[in-house]
């Protein structure tokens, strides 16, 4: 015979393994927490913007959009430029830092909106002040070096990046990491209370019989607390 379970069965399972369902979970939670605020290493992210438009020598002209169009294909070659090992070398020479240019290229971020004329550089370090003047110096150094790479001069800072003593860093997100872990311990205990119901073969109550050896129930003795319980209540 196939063995069905019924929703019954399941909340009783359930009901069984309730401190199961209740400390997984905790653990879970106080082990994100502990991770997210003593191991894990508080990172910070600033970012400066670039405008990317020629210079227009005659202020009464209108950019035309051909112009506009330029500019913005032109982002994506600066995309690659900005993150190209001639550009970081000068930055590490130039902010002091210890580091290589591998190391530089995985902190740097370089987006652009669509169709926008504006790149935004990102930096994440784990010392905002430092993030903010990595920023400033990838865009300091881009913006020399680019009249000599693309014989334009194009690209002016629109917004330095800065930075504050208080402020917060952008990972690790500790209440989302414990929010996470909850889910976790919660599915981990579900799924150990059906394991433990599943290896578990004692016999505990009548119907547990039935489905064991197939046959009906003709009787069952009630339970008692002692002998005397027993001969009281022949009497």
């Amino acid at each position: 015979m196939e063995e069905t379970i019924s929703l019954k069965d399941i909340f009783m399972t359930l009901r069984r393994r309730l401190k199961l369902l209740i400390i997984l979970p905790i653990i879970a939670m106080i082990v994100a927490a502990a991770v997210s605020f003593f191991v894990l290493t508080p990172m910070y992210q600033n970012s400066t913007q670039l405008l990317v438009n020629q210079t227009n020598p005659n202020p009464e002209s209108i950019y035309s959009q051909n112009e506009i169009r330029t500019n913005i294909e032109m982002i994506k070659t600066y995309n690659e430029i900005i993150k190209s090992p001639f550009i970081l070398d000068k930055v590490i020479d130039e902010a002091g830092v210890d580091l290589t240019v591998g190391q530089l290229n995985n902190m740097i971020t370089v987006s652009s909106a669509n169709e926008s004329q504006v790149m935004n550089i990102t930096v994440e370090d784990d010392s905002a002040q430092e993030a903010a003047t990595l920023a400033n110096t990838i865009a300091t150094v881009f913006q020399d070096e680019v009249p000599d790479l693309m014989s334009v001069d194009n690209v002016s800072i629109l917004s330095p990046a800065t930075f504050t003593v208080d402020q917060s860093p952008v990972s690790p997100n500790a209440m989302l990491n414990i929010a996470i872990a909850f889910v976790v311990g919660l599915m981990a205990a579900v799924g150990l209370a059906f394991l433990l119901e599943y290896l578990d073969t004692t016999i505990k109550t009548e119907k547990d019989i039935e489905d064991t050896l197939d046959m009906p129930i003709l009787g069952a003795v009630s339970n008692m607390d002692s002998v005397d319980d027993f001969f009281k209540k022949s009497s």
